[in-house]
């Protein structure tokens, strides 16, 4: 008979050292375990820049990091907003000092239904504020441990297509071709074309993209143009040098290191967008994933499946990300929403899995505040870009883990 109401305890005379056991292996101690050594080096600097291009606060004011002019982050409600209010590369031919950059294209001219992803970067930036780069989940402090910039925008043409994807992809060519991870937040999702683009040419062997999407995007033109529905059309080579119809018009047909095969489109379904792409999808055999595979396998899972069939054969993959993938009742600042897609931990999970094999460059398109007043569509879209940055570096894929770990050391 038990003598009271404790008489569930786990290991008797040795309860407290096997909760200890579980303590020290969750991910919250393994993640205050690196966090711990990580430098405070770079939020050293910034409260000393601040204060010296600030001015020192009000003599009322007890902690003096704080500055009279906001300088830095805080608070995060002031200041000019670029991307984590990281420096603003102004002088675009500096762009290699820093090894990833924020960019922003926002050209909306090729949607189909609603527009307003124009203001897709502006929003980003704006609700990135709220974050101060310390990724607790992760054991990440994306400021000590990357050198990143915000690029500012890229000067689109509104209304002409063709010469907005020149400049994107001369745009995008210069960031990467510069030893720098480009991070592309659109815009509309015509912007897949010219942004693989600026980066594919640069590679010697074939490039994966892992397309995260509610919509295939792989018909040959929508009401006679390249519109957002049409990227991976003229992205992925088909073996041939031109398509049945006349394209003279057009700059290439395919960029031929990138393969359909290699070209995996997760999260596809719904009622709308997908009937044109899906004969072009079966024709060129690129590899399709559905909400039912997701479900049917789970997260991690469609993740790992998609990065079998990206890297095939490649040198490196590519992340394009369409907001409207995740479901719009969480997302609903999209421009074509479509019930029964991914939710937000869903949604980080796949990305985190895929990040952690490393990426060439990456896109988050058709952010389009206009539909979202809480900024929610947008916050996830920053989101996005956080996680998958902080996988990279913990993984060591991009940034300088080992040098911040080395100046906490000191």
């Amino acid at each position: 008979m038990g003598n009271g109401p404790h008489d569930h305890h786990h290991g008797g005379g040795n309860g407290h050292s096997h909760a200890e056991e579980i303590r020290s292996s969750t991910d919250g101690r393994l993640a205050l375990e690196r966090l711990s050594r990580i430098s405070q080096k770079k939020q050293a600097e910034e409260t000393a820049r601040s204060l010296e291009f600030g001015l020192e606060a009000a003599s009322s004011v007890v902690d003096r990091s704080i500055s009279l002019f906001s300088r830095g982050h805080q608070p995060a409600f002031a200041g000019i907003n670029t991307f984590m209010k990281v420096p603003y590369c102004e002088d675009i031919r500096k762009i290699g000092q820093y090894e990833a950059a924020f960019v922003g294209a926002p050209f909306d001219s090729a949607t189909t239904y609603r527009p307003g992803t124009r203001f897709g970067p502006q929003a980003v930036r704006r609700i990135s504020a709220l974050y101060d780069g310390y990724w607790f989940d992760g054991g990440v402090d994306i400021y000590e441990e990357l050198d990143l910039c915000d690029a500012g925008d890229i000067f689109v043409i509104p209304g002409n297509i063709e010469k907005t994807f020149d400049q994107v992809t001369k745009a995008v060519s210069h960031i990467y071709t510069s030893g720098v991870f480009p991070i592309i937040c659109g815009g509309d999702h015509s912007l897949g074309f010219p942004n693989v683009r600026g980066i594919a040419p640069h590679i010697d062997g074939n490039v994966g993209i892992i397309h995260i999407d509610r919509h295939i995007d792989i018909q040959e033109k929508d009401m006679d143009e390249r519109m957002h529905t049409t990227p991976w059309f003229w992205t992925t080579h088909e073996g041939r040098d031109t398509s049945h119809r006349d394209h003279s018009h057009m700059h290439d047909v395919g960029l031929p290191n990138c393969h359909p095969k290699n070209l995996v489109q997760l999260g596809i379904g719904g009622w709308y967008g997908n009937r044109p792409g899906s004969a072009v999808a079966h024709q060129r055999g690129t590899s399709v994933m559905t909400m039912f595979d997701l479900e049917k396998h789970g997260a991690k899972k469609v993740a790992e499946m998609a990065l079998e069939m990206a890297w095939e054969g490649c040198k490196a993959v590519y992340l394009s990300f369409d907001i409207d993938s995740i479901d719009p009742g969480f997302a609903p600042g999209t421009g074509s929403p479509e019930p029964g897609g991914l939710l937000p931990r869903e949604a980080f999970e796949i990305i985190r899995t895929i990040a952690a094999e490393g990426l060439c460059g990456m896109e988050v398109v058709e952010v389009s505040p206009p539909y979202d007043v809480n900024d929610n569509t947008a916050q996830l879209a920053c989101r996005v870009v956080l996680d998958t940055l902080g996988t990279l570096i913990a993984n060591g894929k991009l940034g300088h883990r080992d040098k911040a770990k080395a100046d906490g050391a000191r």
